[in-house]
C-alpha cells in the first residue's frame, strides 16, 4: 500500500507565513503547497523573498511539496514569448523552495472556444515543458474550467502527447463543479498520469464543501490509489470553504457554499479535521 503524504495550500488559512505554520503544524501537516505569502503570489516573490520564506520553512521543519503557480492560467495569445520567459522564475523559485513538481494549467481561449486553438495550445504548453525539463522540473497539470484540459479526455489528450514530461495534479473536486464524474470515470482514465492530488470536495449544484461532505469520491479515489499505485503521492488539501486572500484574483469568483464559516481559519481548520478523519477510514 502506497502512501499519501499530506500537504495544503495554507493561504487560505492566512496570507501570514508564520500563522499558515501554525495551521500546519496544528493539524498535523508537515508539507506546503506553496501559493502565496503576505498576499504575493509566486511570480511576483522575488528571489530575496523566496530565500527568506525556505529559511523560515526549514527552521519550522515543513518540506514545500510543491509551487502552486498560476503557470498557463492566462488567455492564449499569437505571442507568448515574454509570457515563458517569465516562467524562468517561477523554475527559480522552486529551485529555492527545493521542489520538483510546479502545477500549471493549459491556458484560457480569447473568447471561450478553442477552435482552430489546439495547436497554440500545445505549441505554448510544449515550450513550458522543454523549459522545466531542462531545469529539472516536472510540469503538472490542473483540471480547471474553462481551460483547455477541463474534461478528463483533453487532460488525458494532453498528458499522453507529452508523455510522462507532464503529469496530472488531480482535482476532484473541480471535476465536479464542471460537470464530469471524478470516479471511476475521471480517475480510471488520468491514473497512470498522476503525480498528487488536491483535496476539494464539491457539489454539482456549484457549492464547494469540506472533503467527504460532497460528490467528489474522495474516499474512494485516495483507497483506490494507495491500493495500486506504484508510488507515494502528496494530496494538498485545497477547501476554497471561505473566501481567502486572493481568491476572486485568483478564480474570479466567489462559491455559494451551504456550509457557513466565520472566518476563514475556522473554515480551513474543519477541512483539516474533515481530512483526517477521512483518512482514518481509508
Amino acid at each position: 500500500m502506497k502512501k499519501l503524504i499530506k500537504s495544503a495550500f495554507a493561504d487560505e488559512y492566512s496570507a501570514d507565513l508564520s500563522e499558515q505554520i501554525s495551521a500546519l503544524k496544528k493539524h498535523g501537516i508537515e508539507n506546503l503547497e506553496l501559493r502565496s505569502v503576505g498576499g504575493k503570489f509566486i511570480p511576483d516573490i522575488s528571489i530575496s523573498e523566496a530565500k527568506e520564506i525556505k529559511k523560515v520553512l526549514d527552521g519550522e521543519g515543513i518540506t514545500v511539496s510543491a509551487l502552486g503557480s498560476p503557470l498557463g492560467k492566462v488567455v492564449i495569445t499569437e505571442n507568448m514569448n515574454d509570457y515563458n520567459e517569465k516562467s524562468e522564475h517561477i523554475f527559480d523559485v522552486a529551485d529555492i523552495m527545493g521542489t520538483k513538481l510546479v502545477r500549471c494549467f493549459s491556458f484560457y481561449s480569447p473568447n471561450g472556444s478553442f477552435s482552430g486553438l489546439k495547436n497554440a495550445v500545445f505549441d505554448e504548453l510544449g515550450e513550458l515543458v522543454k523549459r522545466a525539463d531542462r531545469r529539472g522540473i516536472t510540469l503538472c497539470h490542473e483540471n480547471e474550467a474553462k481551460i483547455y484540459g477541463e474534461s478528463p479526455e483533453k487532460c488525458f489528450e494532453l498528458l499522453e502527447y507529452f508523455g510522462g514530461k507532464m503529469k496530472c495534479v488531480f482535482d476532484m473536486g473541480n471535476f465536479v463543479l464542471d460537470g464530469f464524474t471524478p470516479y471511476p470515470d475521471a480517475y480510471d482514465l488520468l491514473k497512470k498520469h498522476i503525480e498528487y492530488f488536491h483535496i476539494k470536495d464539491a457539489l454539482s449544484v456549484g457549492a464547494i464543501v469540506p472533503p467527504g461532505k460532497g460528490e467528489a469520491k474522495i474516499k474512494e479515489i485516495l483507497k483506490s490509489y494507495s491500493e495500486t499505485a506504484d508510488k507515494n503521492a502528496f494530496i494538498t488539501l485545497e477547501p476554497h470553504l471561505q473566501t481567502f486572500s486572493g481568491l476572486n484574483a485568483l478564480v474570479g469568483k466567489k462559491f455559494d457554499n451551504p456550509y457557513k464559516y466565520e472566518n476563514q481559519k475556522v473554515a480551513f481548520d474543519d477541512a483539516a479535521e474533515e481530512l483526517n478523519e477521512l483518512l482514518k477510514i481509508l
